[in-house]
């Protein structure tokens, strides 16, 4: 059944008084996005989001309406990014590159490689390398709005999110596996780099704040991110969880 729409005025104070949230989810969303999506790019699809989620809003569900605008807002900064073609062959073809490099490096050497490891196996400076995990360090984003079937009135991602129901049991064995594959994946990050992702998913601060905390450019914070999330999905390829 279709949601009833919020009434005019109701939506404008939705929308006024989670305008900050805009700002916010743009600000922790540029180390997921190309160099050449602007911030005002990011700003204009987070508002067109915003104003889609005041409009489908449905207080009946349970959601509080911060969590439902901030899967919307996502979710059109990354449908941006599908419009504006930046995940291209090309890209992807980089991407891969890195995988199947770090991937050959590990099994050599029975351990991740270090930066300067992969720089030399790539025959780049390390400089070339830094530059290389900008490039990609925004691969691997998915819109909670993209469907699962790809048509355009298939159920989302963020549809099956609103399915509060406990999970079957193989599913809770799935998961505590997972879990705890990544906890060990985690402990052999570098320090920098699991502080990173720490400081980035868990306590959410911005590419900025990390940059401040860590006393290096936001660049640099770029790259650690990269690498490690390319660390991460080489172990999982090589722990049999994941399929690239």
């Amino acid at each position: 059944m279709i949601p009833p729409v919020p009434p005019l005025d109701d939506r404008s104070q939705l929308i006024r008084e989670n305008m900050p949230l805009v700002e916010l989810v743009v600000q922790r969303m540029v180390p997921q996005v190309p160099s050449f999506m602007t911030k005002e790019d990011m700003t204009s699809a987070a508002m067109v989001g915003l104003i889609d989620a005041a409009n489908k809003f449905d207080p009946s569900k349970g959601v509080k309406f911060k969590t439902f605008a901030e899967y919307r807002v996502r979710g059109a900064i990354f449908d941006e990014m599908r419009k504006l073609d930046w995940f291209s062959r090309s890209m992807r073809d980089k991407q891969n590159l890195l995988t199947q490099t770090m991937l050959r490096l590990e099994r050599q050497l029975g351990r991740s490689p270090e930066e300067e490891e992969m720089a030399n196996e790539l025959s780049m400076t390390i400089d070339d390398y830094h530059n290389l995990l900008a490039e990609v360090s925004h691969l691997g984003c998915v819109s909670l709005h993209e469907t699962l079937d790809h048509s355009e009135e298939g159920r989302s991602f963020l549809d099956n999110l609103e399915d509060i129901g406990g999970p079957v049991p193989s599913e809770i064995l799935e998961q505590e596996e997972m879990a705890r594959v990544l906890a060990g994946i985690l402990e052999e990050l570098s320090p920098k780099e699991r502080l990173v992702v720490a400081l980035y998913y868990y306590e959410e601060l911005t590419q900025k704040e990390i940059a401040e905390v860590l006393s290096v450019s936001e660049g640099r914070v770029s790259q650690l991110h990269s690498q490690a999330l390319l660390k991460l999905r080489v172990k999982l390829i090589n722990s049999e969880l994941y399929e690239p």
